[in-house]
């Protein structure tokens, strides 16, 4: 597969080009990539009104995931407040208001999308969850909130892989809301890697209509790379999708990730899928000694180890700490759980390594404290509304009764534990106590 952002960037490095533009850096190495870190010159295309170089490697990713396909160099986050901006613009194509149901554990950019799009938004919360990192939204009860909601959503959005690693039923879900005529778009952030499973369990493979990917968190990106992609009946044509980007991008987007995202195409296209496979294997088998060894596991993605803590006898946070003393760093910890995350890049010697070290640590008498059971609490105005009123902030146990006012207020990694707009209850302060939340912004 051919890398043309990678070779014009190349080219234009090695021609000695006196370069009278933007970035201040001329090409002067201080870090040593500024020789390839260029602007929208001649010939570079622009992101967003890609007809040459850029469209082509897009079009490139779009033959790989089988979908069309959009680049970010802002990364999902970018990409959730486009792919919401087209649902909003699909609603009113139909001359309603936007009504879009999230799972409750959605990324704070959804809030944030919310209070600049001002559509409705709807929680949906399962019948059981133990963590506000899960919302595991069965196809029956995407079905049971469809049949008597009033009015019927524009859309059904969800985040799966959750952070925990937990996969939706994403087919069985999608196959629901067409039949209510309402989209399915994906927080996939977690999960661009699933295209290239033996048995592909990407959203676009399971029938979602719109899903972003961080190709940074899971693919040998840059941090920022992410893509947009797009069912092909939704009917949009790519200046709306870029339209919809640019509303929200940078006027300057990096060269660096977009030759990263250029780049990857050709890592994918030759021999990922066998590499992918190969970890996975792996992965498996060292899940079973660590099993073996007492520990216990969450979610079904496979390249992503979710270690349920306090059956072993520690808080998460407090094995992420003997690991950090052992040279390995993981991606998220809390009371709960110890988030490792993994890729083909990890090796056999990586995951060695971390087998050792978690073996070596003893097992303890099982911690029985439970995380506090989440109830949605009540909603006094629209989060738009809450977003741009007078606020002060307070410490969180004088919040009692208090409506907040920041988008959201979560722990690492940004899942709401409540959102502006509602009021603050006696159950929600003792989860802010739980995760260790001190202060926060209420509506003065």
């Amino acid at each position: 597969m051919n890398t043309p952002i990678c070779d014009f960037v190349r080219a234009y490095n090695e021609s000695g080009t006196l370069r009278l533009h933007m970035p201040g850096h001329k090409g002067v190495p201080l870090l040593g990539m500024e020789g390839l870190d260029l602007t929208e010159i001649a010939g570079a295309d622009s992101l967003y009104e890609a007809d040459g170089i850029i469209r082509e490697s897009e079009e490139n990713a779009a033959a790989l995931f089988g979908c069309p396909t959009y680049y970010s160099t802002e990364g999902s986050s970018h990409c959730i407040r486009a792919m919401l901006q087209l649902v909003c613009l699909h609603a009113r194509r139909m001359g309603k208001k936007p009504v879009i149901a999230a799972g409750r554990n959605a990324h704070k950019t959804f809030l944030s999308a919310a209070v600049l799009l001002d559509f409705e938004t709807v929680w949906l919360c399962p019948e059981r969850a133990d963590s506000y990192l899960s919302c595991p939204i069965t196809a029956a009860e995407t079905e049971k909130f469809l049949k008597t909601a009033d009015p019927c959503p524009t859309a059904v959005y969800l985040t799966s892989p959750d952070y925990l690693g937990c996969l939706a039923d994403i087919e069985g879900i999608a196959r629901v809301c067409h039949r209510y005529g309402v989209l399915l778009a994906v927080d996939n952030a977690h999960g661009a890697y699933l295209h290239f499973l033996p048995e592909p369990v990407h959203p676009m493979d399971q029938g979602a209509d719109l899903c972003c990917d961080s190709a940074h968190k899971t693919l040998p990106a840059l941090t920022g790379a992410a893509y947009l992609h797009l069912a092909g009946h939704l009917g949009y044509t790519a200046e709306e999708v870029k339209n919809a980007l640019a509303l929200f991008g940078s006027t300057s987007p990096s060269y660096l990730i977009l030759q990263s995202l250029d780049r990857v195409n050709r890592y994918l296209a030759e021999g990922y899928r066998e590499m992918l496979a190969e970890h996975i294997v792996l992965v498996e088998q060292y899940k079973k000694q660590l099993t073996g060894a007492g520990y216990t596991f969450r979610g079904e993605e496979p390249t992503k180890l979710t270690v349920c803590a306090k059956p072993y006898g520690y808080r998460g946070d407090g094995l992420a700490g003997i690991l950090r003393d052992n040279g390995i760093e993981c991606e998220f910890a809390d009371p709960d759980f110890l988030v490792l995350m993994t890729t083909p890049e990890t090796g056999e010697a990586g995951l060695q390594r971390l087998t050792d070290v978690l073996t070596a640590i003893p097992k303890r008498t099982p911690i029985r404290e439970e995380a506090p059971v989440f109830s949605l609490p009540e909603r006094v105005m629209s989060p738009r509304e809450a977003a741009f009123a007078p606020r002060v902030t307070l410490p969180a146990c004088q919040c009692a009764g208090r409506v907040l006012a920041e988008v959201h207020v979560g722990c690492p990694p940004a899942v709401p534990v409540v959102v502006c707009g509602e009021r603050m209850d006696p159950a929600v302060l003792e989860v802010f106590r739980y995760y260790g939340i001190t202060q926060c912004s209420v509506i003065e």
